[in-house]
């Protein structure tokens, strides 16, 4: 009988122990140790956001929100992350339009920004004073604490998708914003003089010493970056990806911006990639074509203008479903911040010849 009182009254200590410790905001590390997984386990979700859902709603918001202090952009949520301000763990991304004779306010704000033009020509993107002009497939850099704002003095919508890392930055806590005294910042430099200096392949002005963590050139044309992907794309490329194609810093070779990677992607017809996965998270942008992706065994058809959320250690591949044309990918990525931090893995899918069984497919809401 005494067996039964001695385990109770050690019960009760072991219960009265840890009331108190977490009382003072303590906490054992035998409570906490389910938490160091033996591998990732992210809670934002694959998802798709398909451009006829999306182009839909892009109109009526032309309708129904005018541009006033803040930008006409249609944020991207994961339904994994309960109601969070992200498209991945660490990456937002947005799709916003600007219309004839509109101009969004100048602001600038500690998270980095990126600017893929989906459609439109001839409106722009000013960066501290320099005015960016865009084109369809144009890639745009806004780095980090630069006043910017935009316009359009065309006769033609314009829309792109934003990518930035606010869910990052607010994670450290280190979020800061402010918008300019007027709606514009004047103009002190010409227009598109990042390109004129630093857009040439493999030379660099040797006057500008400086390097800074962004790169200094705001503008990567497409046309530009579809005529490396058309001289690359009888090369074997990458047996995950096809002929990957990162944006480089054109003075150090490193990332375009300290935390996110931007890369561009070429799916030959009928080209079928492996299955692997790593760490860091993605979202895909389709900028021609018709495919797949897998991810986790759930297929993901896609078509031009739509926008795919890709989960860190989650296994994909993509398939290119057209017989006679390309399919092209643009993405952000969180690559750089993964490599910063000595965290950056990836594993090959081994069986059933480095290929996924589909178990389901993506439909949207």
């Amino acid at each position: 009988m005494a067996k039964p009182e001695m385990k109770s009254e050690a019960d009760a200590f072991r219960a009265a122990f840890h009331e108190r410790m977490h009382a003072n905001n303590m906490y054992g590390l035998w409570e906490l140790a389910s938490q160091m997984t033996a591998h990732p386990q992210p809670k934002m979700i694959p998802h798709m956001w398909p451009w006829s859902v999306t182009e839909s709603i892009i109109a009526e918001s032309a309708q129904a929100v005018p541009v006033g202090d803040e930008r006409r952009a249609l944020q991207l949520f994961n339904p994994g992350l309960g109601g969070r301000w992200a498209t991945t763990n660490n990456l937002i991304a947005a799709v916003q339009i600007l219309l004839p004779g509109e101009v969004a306010r100048a602001h600038r704000h500690t998270p980095t920004a990126i600017r893929f033009i989906i459609e439109g020509t001839g409106a722009y993107t000013a960066v501290d004073g320099e005015r960016v002009y865009m084109a369809p497939g144009d890639l745009i850099l806004t780095p980090s604490w630069s006043w910017h704002d935009h316009g359009n003095e065309t006769q033609e919508r314009v829309v792109w998708m934003d990518g930035l890392d606010i869910p990052l930055i607010a994670s450290m806590e280190a979020m800061f914003f402010q918008f300019y005294s007027a709606q514009q910042v004047p103009a002190t430099r010409p227009a598109n003089a990042s390109k004129q200096l630093h857009g040439h392949a493999h030379i660099s002005p040797t006057w500008v010493k400086e390097k800074s963590m962004a790169s200094p050139l705001l503008l990567y044309s497409w046309e530009q970056t579809s005529q490396a992907l058309a001289a690359l794309r009888d090369h074997e490329g990458s047996p995950f990806d096809g002929v990957l194609l990162e944006y480089r810093h054109p003075q150090t070779g490193g990332p375009v911006l300290p935390t996110m990677a931007c890369m561009v992607q070429l799916l030959r017809p009928g080209e079928r990639t492996k299955a692997h996965r790593h760490t860091g998270s993605a979202v895909y942008y389709v900028v021609n074509g018709t495919g797949a992706t897998i991810i986790d065994g759930q297929q993901f058809k896609w078509s031009k203008g739509d926008i795919v959320a890709l989960p860190p250690w989650a296994l994909h591949e993509h398939a290119n479903s057209s017989a006679n044309s390309d399919a092209v990918l643009f993405s952000i990525q969180d690559l750089p911040v993964l490599n910063a931090l000595g965290l950056y893995y990836e594993e090959a899918l081994t069986e059933n010849g480095g290929h996924q069984n589909v178990t389901s497919t993506f439909k949207a809401d």
